[in-house]
């Protein structure tokens, strides 16, 4: 009896040490890679955001473009802090420009889904879902080996993303 309260009361003074000590500095340095996935993943969120923008101009009668383009201006920024925390050289991005992109493979991405999603409205949502899918696939790739933080991030964007594969989905079976 007397072994498991000091048991109990050593655990509690743990806890309550836990609770004051401070955390650990972070020095952690990503390697090239990481530093280029993250640059990918944030040139990847402004393709949607960038695609969805077009779309909610192309067409306005549906507020499903303008809504995830509001949410992924937020992924964005997200991953735009962790480019500035781990030090990704991010100085030649111009946000305020839609549809331009210093990665070429991410330049013919746009370029080919806007041309597809400008067909139809129902292309458009179809676009949505290639757009998410992606999305959620290189998440899980490219959080592989990243630090906590990274890794948190990166979990809350899949889930988003999932959110707006759900939304496309949703909306491409109202207009079929």
């Amino acid at each position: 009896m007397i072994k498991g309260i000091r048991v109990a009361i050593l655990t509690v003074f743990v806890l309550v040490g836990s609770l004051y000590a401070k955390p650990a500095a972070s020095n952690v340095v990503l390697t090239d890679m990481q530093k280029a996935s993250l640059l990918f993943m944030y040139q990847e969120e402004k393709v949607a955001r960038d695609v969805y923008l077009t779309f909610a101009i192309k067409y306005p009668a549906t507020y499903t473009f303008s809504n995830i383009a509001a949410s992924e201006q937020k992924h964005m920024d997200s991953v735009e802090n962790l480019c500035r925390k781990y030090n990704v050289d991010i100085s030649n991005i111009n946000e305020a420009v839609t549809g331009v992109f210093v990665l070429p493979e991410l330049q013919n991405l746009y370029n080919t889904l806007t041309a597809q999603g400008s067909l139809s409205l129902v292309e458009g949502l179809k676009v949505g879902v290639v757009i998410e899918e992606k999305d959620i696939i290189d998440i899980v790739t490219y959080e592989q080996g990243m630090p906590a933080d990274v890794v948190q991030v990166f979990e809350n964007l899949r889930a988003g993303s999932y959110n707006h594969l759900t939304a496309f989905q949703t909306a491409l079976l109202a207009v079929q």
